[in-house]
């Protein structure tokens, strides 16, 4: 059997004064898909960023393990070739003077944008402007990223998560701001990737971001996990009711799931 892709055992991180992750453990295959839902304030980006090694667990706590593809330690340039990360966070710092192009390329150097000391390669141009084509937004490479919609930058920014062909993408609220239009883009974006064998894990607290490949569904609350297991089961009404602390009713229309 294959090493999980992602492994917590007993996780615990603390913010200031307040634990925002509580004793999680939490396993997921490589080539897996994985929608983790909850509401805000749950400790979903706080995972997000452990996974990328942004935080780390409180070393005082009971013992404790946190592996990616096996190992504990990774260094961030090598994880970022297994793990592409598009957050919010990194929506802000791509959403400048640069060319789509550009942002896509620094994906290789884990920058933003392309620096006078970056020694840009034919195959790296290559695979660039390959995976442009895939998210069909070859049409956006001159154009600076400021100058986008929402949508446009955020498969922008997709693409430069891809570009070193990572086992998995790891998706933080990726449909925020976004109108209906270029949402309805991004999860056929997703569709896509996740049919072509990249393993998606999405952090929302939407139900209709999670696409129909998504067959696993982790729900937390209050830095716990609240239950886990297969999708028909987590979108139960009652337990959405008990997740969000008010009465839900859930219906799944076409693959998806929406909360009236």
């Amino acid at each position: 059997m294959s090493v999980p892709l992602i492994q917590f055992e007993n996780v615990t991180i603390q913010r200031g004064d307040r634990i925002v992750l509580d004793q999680v453990s939490l396993s997921i295959a490589q080539g897996e898909h994985v929608a983790i839902l909850g509401p805000n304030g749950s400790g979903k980006s706080t995972l997000i960023k452990a996974i990328s090694r942004e935080l780390y667990p409180r070393l005082k706590a009971e013992p404790w393990s946190l592996r990616i593809m096996g190992r504990d330690r990774w260094h961030l340039f090598e994880l970022r070739n297994h793990l592409g990360l598009v957050s919010n966070d990194w929506m802000q710092m791509c959403t400048r003077n640069y060319s789509g192009y550009e942002i896509v390329l620094s994906g290789f150097f884990g920058s933003v944008g392309i620096w006078p000391n970056h020694a840009v390669t034919a195959e790296m141009e290559h695979k660039a402007q390959e995976v442009m084509d895939r998210l069909e937004i070859a049409h956006l490479a001159g154009r600076n990223t400021d100058e986008m919609s929402s949508g446009e930058a955020r498969r922008i920014l997709i693409a430069r998560a891809l570009v070193h062909d990572p086992q998995a993408l790891v998706l933080d609220e990726p449909t925020t701001s976004l109108d209906l239009n270029a949402t309805h883009e991004l999860r056929e974006a997703f569709r896509k990737l996740a049919r072509a064998g990249v393993s998606l894990i999405m952090v929302t607290h939407h139900l209709p971001d999670i696409i129909p490949e998504m067959t696993r569904v982790v729900l937390i609350r209050g830095g716990r996990i609240f239950c886990d297991g297969p999708k028909e089961q987590m979108f139960r009404s009652e337990t959405l009711s008990r997740l969000f602390g008010i009465p839900v009713e859930v219906i799944q229309r076409g693959g998806y799931y929406h909360v009236l």
